[in-house]
């Protein structure tokens, strides 16, 4: 198994990649793209390149878990996204994806400029994780 997660942005979007075995999330990379087509492109060119088996979207709920317009673009994205490719995509609540993300680079010594860079992938490395740890020890 080898899953992709994607912390979908209006400007950029954040990949992470989980090794083979699907026990351990890494960032993989930014992409700064406003084009939905595009992005669903470049998503392809990735499931292709790394033989991807699950793709994990971020679900971006309102504290209250009622979803707003960000949750809305998410659900069309998976939709579309659905019908390039067959395999299993998920959504995963990312409502405290980003504040994790900013907190380890915080606790790290990454600096202010790099941070604003890398915080969207290490966002979607936390959402590839939890699936991930979820997944493992779901006995569904």
């Amino acid at each position: 198994m080898r899953a992709l997660s994607i912390d979908l942005g209006t400007v950029r979007t954040g990949f992470a990649i989980s090794d083979c075995t699907g026990f351990l999330a890494s960032p993989l990379c930014v992409v700064k793209e406003a084009d939905v087509m595009k992005l669903l492109l470049k998503v392809m060119e990735l499931i292709e390149k790394y033989k991807i088996t699950d793709v994990v979207i971020g679900l971006p709920k309102n504290m209250d878990g009622s979803e707003g317009e960000s949750a809305i673009r998410a659900r069309k994205f998976k939709s579309k996204l659905q019908q390039m490719v067959d395999i299993c995509i998920s959504f995963v609540d990312e409502r405290w994806s980003t504040k994790s993300a900013q907190y380890y680079l915080n606790i790290g010594t990454t600096k202010a400029k790099k941070k604003k860079s890398i915080v969207d992938e290490v966002a979607a490395t936390v959402i590839l994780q939890q699936y991930l740890d979820t997944k493992r020890t779901c006995k569904c």
